[in-house]
């Protein structure tokens, strides 16, 4: 009988074994021959670019070069990544837009931006044709968020007058007369590269050249010709006032009606126009006039870039302002690139996913490091420390105690220094950490569309607004362990702290960017705005939170505290400030300096910046390294018998925030080319605001860690 009972599970393996196995044989065929495919597919790519196919244009080798390159960014999920479109990834839930012929499509103006500078400005700042007057149909009408007023961005209607599948040759706009300071700025805007961005169909304008291999965002306004290219005394600026819109699309009855747009692209031109003896009024429309007053530009014509036509931007002959014609033509072009596939090109060169994974791999093994160091401490030397000092208690030893027992009747005594200020910092660290997390869920769980201009920052302030009652109650209970009274105190102080920081920062910085006309000089009714949320939702949401956090229990310790605080022997080097600062700081700044990179890149340099995901756990990464270091740190502190924890714990931590800070001046230095003050005062006040952010959160990190870690250790020793 029991020679059966064993034989049936075997006979029952043997069985499933051999049903596995021709589907186990099959998947492995089924992978060699998909190996077999990559790799043919890999050298065909390789062929492909080795005779000069190039990666930005819109023929159907392009696209698949392109396609290939960017392979691995097209993919969702974590663990198990399928095949995407890139308009799955960027923008989940976009849909296409649909357009039938002869239908009006708006092209809408949006910053003029520099990389040399901090300071955008509107299009409509620029002295080009007046804005139109007709109304932004309801289909294509985008409301403004928060995020977006601060940020400066405001969508209006461009000049150009698009219609699908009408192409059109060169068209007289309007005259548009520059003088004086007007044309001084021209020329300043020019040297410091300035760049328009329009957009169709949510599609940035791109400028690309085939034979070059290369395709940017935006068109320049000018450019410059250096006097040693032109053998002048001074260098000559020159404008762009023509300007080829080439736009893409497809059409498939079978699929969908009307047409879908693919592209948008745009060849600057810089002509001076003739225009023939007839009187033409500034900034008035000529879209309509007739063409034989304007030699250059008639209905059969395309202008092109020649040296000996080029618009100067200079005064003229006699002294007057400069009158420039602006002028435009569109054609449309069909492709077979589909819809989900028009985003590929604006990431063709970006870093590819795999270097934010040996960023995450470079943090974790950071991790992985500290983990064997606390694991070292807590499993090993801390259960030895333990037992030997319950040894010492069950045989009433009477020697002398040594090591971080030592401390224990007072290594909860509440911090003798500002308590308020401390317990204020923790609670908005708190609701800092608590907004960023809240926010990078919401844009996994694709909640954000990286589309919507403003979003994500205006996701990031509300959820701070609405995360007021964590800082509150957080400092608040803090607050009430130190026998602390002044509640009210402590509950406005954590409402004002970190928001009157920012606004003040901003508001001065604010009166610099109103007086040079920037864009992003933020109106009165955005800062009533701001005001509004701080002082209506915030500060009584903090309120709340400090009512709860009061009429909960007292934060329960394992030990009682002494009357005299214990005398505290001279500190090792390492265990005190700036030198544990120094020492602590650096791990976090570390295990999240490489994303860093590409954060800084997105926020300053013009880039996408989409994948969230990474960003999340590059997140649990950076609170899994604050919180292995601040024990570390804390337990050597508590072995030299100093029990002034409280503040060392939160400030060590905190000290990402200056690496973060330093960081960014060498990012100043080496990957920014800023001209003039104000623009580097733009950055660094930004900057400054962040890492300040940056500090609070991993301080407050290091501090709950510490706490937790401290009524631990103590909880599990016998303590007379």
């Amino acid at each position: 009988m029991t020679a059966t009972l064993i034989r049936l599970p075997l006979l029952a393996a043997l069985f499933l074994l051999v049903l596995t196995a021709p589907s186990t044989s099959a998947g492995r065929a089924e992978r060699k021959q998909k190996k077999i495919e990559e790799r043919e597919k890999a050298i065909k790519m390789a062929n492909m670019k080795a005779a000069g196919q190039d990666v930005v244009g819109m023929t159907k080798e392009a696209a698949e070069l392109r396609s290939y390159e960017l392979r691995n960014k097209k993919k969702k999920g974590l663990l198990k990544r399928r095949e995407a479109s890139l308009a799955q990834v960027l923008f989940p839930g976009a849909s296409p837009e649909e357009y039938g012929q002869g239908e009006a499509v708006p092209a809408f103006a949006e910053l003029v931006e520099s990389k040399k500078t901090q300071l955008p400005f509107e299009f409509y700042d620029l002295p080009t044709c007046p804005e139109p007057s007709d109304k932004i149909k309801k289909r294509f009408r985008r409301r403004k968020n928060l995020g977006s007023r601060l940020m400066g961005h405001d969508l209006k209607l461009s000049p150009y007058n698009i219609a699908t599948k009408q192409s059109k040759g060169c068209t007289p706009l309007c005259m548009v007369e520059i003088g004086g300071k007007k044309l001084r700025w021209m020329r300043k805007l020019v040297d410091r590269q300035y760049r328009i961005h329009l957009t169709l169909d949510q599609l940035p304008v791109l400028m690309r050249s085939k034979e070059l291999n290369y395709a940017v965002r935006g068109y320049p306004i000018g450019f410059k010709a250096l006097a040693s290219s032109t053998g002048l005394q001074d260098d000559q600026y020159f404008m762009y006032n023509h300007f080829k819109f080439t736009i893409t699309y497809r059409e498939d009855p079978g699929e969908f009606e009307g047409i879908r747009i693919t592209g948008f692209d745009v060849h600057p031109v810089s002509i001076a126009h003739k225009v023939d003896n007839v009187k033409v009024e500034e900034g008035k429309i000529l879209e309509n006039s007739s063409s034989s007053s304007f030699p250059t530009c008639t209905r059969d014509s395309s202008p092109v870039n020649e040296p000996d036509t080029y618009l100067a931007l200079r005064s003229g002959a006699s002294g007057g302002d400069m009158k420039v014609l602006y002028s435009y033509e569109v054609d449309w072009v069909e492709s077979d690139i589909p819809w989900a596939d028009r985003w590929d090109v604006y990431l063709v060169g970006s870093p590819d996913d795999e270097i934010h994974y040996f960023a995450i791999v470079n943090s974790l093994m950071i991790v992985v490091f500290l983990t064997g160091a606390v694991a070292t401490i807590l499993i090993r030397t801390l259960k030895k420390d333990i037992a030997g000092y319950n040894e010492l208690q069950t045989l009433e030893d009477a020697r002398e105690e040594s090591g971080w027992k030592l401390v224990h009747g007072d290594v909860f005594r509440p911090p003798q220094n500002t308590p308020l200020i401390l317990c204020v910092m923790v609670g908005t660290g708190a609701q800092i950490g608590s907004a960023f997390f809240f926010t990078l869920l919401a844009s996994m769980l694709r909640m954000l569309n990286p589309i919507k201009k403003g979003q994500a920052l205006t996701a990031v302030i509300m959820l701070y607004v609405l995360c007021g009652g964590i800082g509150g109650y957080v400092s608040a209970r803090l607050y009430k362990f130190c026998d602390a009274k002044a509640w009210k105190k402590n509950t406005l102080a954590t409402a004002i702290f970190f928001p009157s920081i920012i606004v003040g920062m901003f508001m001065v910085l604010n009166v610099f960017l109103t007086v040079v006309g920037a864009a992003t000089a933020v109106s009165f009714l955005t800062i009533f705005l701001i005001f509004f949320l701080w002082a209506c939702v915030a500060t009584p949401l903090a309120f709340l939170g400090s009512y709860f956090g009061f009429r909960a229990e007292k934060i329960e310790v394992p030990t009682k505290t002494n009357q005299i605080a214990r005398f505290i022997p001279e500190v090792p080097y390492y265990a005190n400030p700036p030198v544990s600062m120094f020492l602590a700081g650096l791990l976090p700044f570390g295990s999240v300096c490489i994303e860093l990179f590409f954060i800084m890149s997105a926020l300053w340099l013009h880039q996408l910046y989409y994948i969230m995901g990474f960003l999340m756990a590059v997140l649990l990464i950076l609170v899994a390294t604050c919180t292995e270091v601040a024990m570390v740190m804390c337990y050597l502190q508590l072995c030299v018998e100093d029990h002034r924890w409280w503040w060392k714990s939160f400030l060590n931590c905190a000290s990402a925030g200056v690496y973060l800070f330093m960081y960014s001046l060498w990012f100043l230095a080496s990957k920014l080319d800023l001209v003039g003050v104000l623009p580097v005062v733009v950055y660094l006040t930004y900057m400054s605001m962040i890492s300040m952010a940056f500090g609070l959160m991993c301080g407050t990190v290091g501090y709950l860690s510490c706490f937790w870690f401290t009524k631990t250790i103590y909880a599990a020793v016998k303590v007379d």
